[in-house]
């Protein structure tokens, strides 16, 4: 008999969802050890706009993958990979167990299936792009890119220059999708580098009624506000170095905020755009989370923070179905 794999879990789930909570009280039943999974939290001095876990948290949690980077830095999935399995298997040294906390779903699928290969960049087809983008808008490169793939466009925000770009350059250059490039990937090595070396736990957050998660997400960006996220945000745009282009600029929250002090929005508009810009982004998790293709290996379990009555469940009953879930997926 081969020996048991060694366990990882993953808990996901929509920003706003508990999911930081749920994994701190997890560690005061496990022996686990917290690697965040998030394309934010990766950059310091981005603190409050980003929700990151405060000293006090990491403190009773320390999250590693957090404050790896300066904002002017950008960190890519790849980055992300060879960070995470390098830290994977540190823990697993240790006699612990990882759990990878996060919203940044790319990240945990690129766990799963791996990179797939994507075509050479080609300049002359992104020039075209990006002239289209100047005449016709950066939402209309996204409505091209939906009618040819469809699952991308879902996790590409209208306005992300960058990834938009990319994404139709290769469907243009090509002649595939990347969808379609990583399913051929996914044929010729399916999955054979993360789910058969580890039992991987795939739990889900989320309240049933996304009204609830609406509401939590208004609260809390208005919370990050009283909070002083607009002087976290000038401290950043006041070194020069910063522009809009770049990823932890591009951030949920942050964008608004460098418009606002950038004269395009005023504070009421920056307000409504972040609240607008950070639903947008848990509509988009969650996406992904319904259409989480399963292995034989795992499955995804969905906590719902609420009964179907509407019952807000207990912080312990929450921990409990964790524990129920990571249970079932030890036997």
């Amino acid at each position: 008999m081969s020996p048991p794999r060694p366990m990882v879990i993953f808990l996901m789930g929509p920003t706003a969802s508990g999911k930081t909570d749920l994994a701190i009280a997890l560690r005061q039943h496990l022996p686990v050890e917290l690697i965040s999974v998030d394309s934010a939290l990766v950059y310091r001095g981005m603190d409050i706009g980003s929700a990151k876990p405060s000293a006090q948290e990491q403190a009773l949690a320390p999250h590693r993958l957090i404050d790896i980077r300066d904002p002017a830095e950008p960190y890519s999935v790849a980055d992300f990979l060879a960070d995470a399995e390098r830290e994977i298997t540190a823990i697993h040294a240790q006699g612990k167990i990882p759990l990878l906390v996060g919203g940044t779903m790319l990240y945990f699928r690129a766990l799963l299936d791996g990179l797939a290969e994507m075509p050479a960049a080609d300049a002359q087809v992104r020039a075209q792009i990006e002239r289209e983008a100047e005449e016709f808008g950066w939402p209309h490169i996204h409505a091209q890119l939906a009618e040819v793939d469809p699952e991308t466009a879902a996790d590409i925000h209208p306005n992300h220059s960058q990834r938009l770009s990319r994404a139709l350059e290769v469907y243009r250059a090509s002649g595939k999708t990347m969808t379609q490039l990583r399913a051929l990937q996914h044929q010729a090595s399916p999955r054979q580098a993360f789910c058969e070396r580890y039992s991987v736990c795939q739990i889900a957050i989320a309240p049933r009624d996304r009204s609830i998660l609406h509401q939590r997400i208004a609260v809390r960006f208005e919370k990050m506000l009283a909070s002083d996220f607009v002087g976290e945000v000038r401290h950043l745009y006041q070194r020069g170095s910063l522009h809009p282009d770049l990823p932890a600029i591009r951030a949920v929250g942050y964008r608004q905020v460098w418009d606002y002090l950038d004269g395009r929005l005023d504070y009421s508009e920056m307000t409504e755009r972040g609240i607008i810009a950070t639903r947008q982004l848990a509509k988009r998790q969650l996406t992904w989370l319904r259409g989480w293709s399963t292995t034989s290996n795992s499955e995804l379990h969905w906590l719902y923070t609420e009964t179907e009555e509407g019952i807000s469940l207990t912080k312990e009953e929450i921990v409990r179905c964790a524990l129920n879930f990571i249970g079932c997926e030890a036997i």
